[in-house]
C-alpha cells in the first residue's frame, strides 16, 4: 500500500471513473469531500467520503468472473469491517445513466447512518 501507487492509479482512471469523479466535483456532492483511490488497508477504493463513511466503487466487465466476485466479496467485507458503506455502479450504468446513478448517490448520502440500502449494487454483476 503505497502512495505512489494511489497516485498512479488517479492518473490512469478508466472512463466510467472519470465520469463519476467529474460529478463527486460539483454541487451537491462536494460538501461531503470524495477523494479517489482511496487506500483503506491493502485496498483502493475508487472513491470515498469519510465524512460520511461512503464506498464507491465501479465495476467494470472483469467484475463478473468468479475470481473477481470472490476477491470483490473479500474486499467489501474488509472495508464494511472499517466502518464503511458499499455502494457499487455497473461501468455501463456510470457512462449511459449518469443521472439516475447521481440520483442513487444522494439517497444513499441522505440516509440515516446504517439505513437501509447502504450497501447496494445497481446493474451490472450477475450471480451464478
Amino acid at each position: 500500500m503505497t502512495i505512489q501507487r494511489a497516485r498512479t492509479l488517479r492518473k490512469t482512471m478508466p472512463p466510467a471513473e472519470a465520469r463519476l469523479w467529474n460529478l463527486l466535483r460539483t454541487e451537491p456532492f462536494a460538501a461531503f469531500h470524495f477523494r479517489r483511490q482511496v487506500p483503506i488497508g491493502r485496498y483502493y477504493a475508487d472513491f470515498a467520503t469519510h465524512a460520511a463513511k461512503l464506498v464507491i466503487e465501479v465495476d467494470g466487465e472483469t467484475h463478473c468472473a468468479d475470481a473477481a466476485i470472490a476477491y470483490d466479496s473479500e474486499r467489501e467485507t474488509f472495508i464494511k469491517g472499517e466502518g464503511y458503506a458499499v455502494l457499487r455502479f455497473a461501468n455501463a450504468d456510470v457512462m449511459q445513466n449518469l443521472e439516475g446513478v447521481g440520483t442513487r448517490l444522494l439517497q444513499v448520502l441522505h440516509q440515516p447512518p446504517n439505513g437501509p440500502g447502504l450497501a447496494t449494487h445497481m446493474g451490472g454483476r450477475k450471480k451464478s
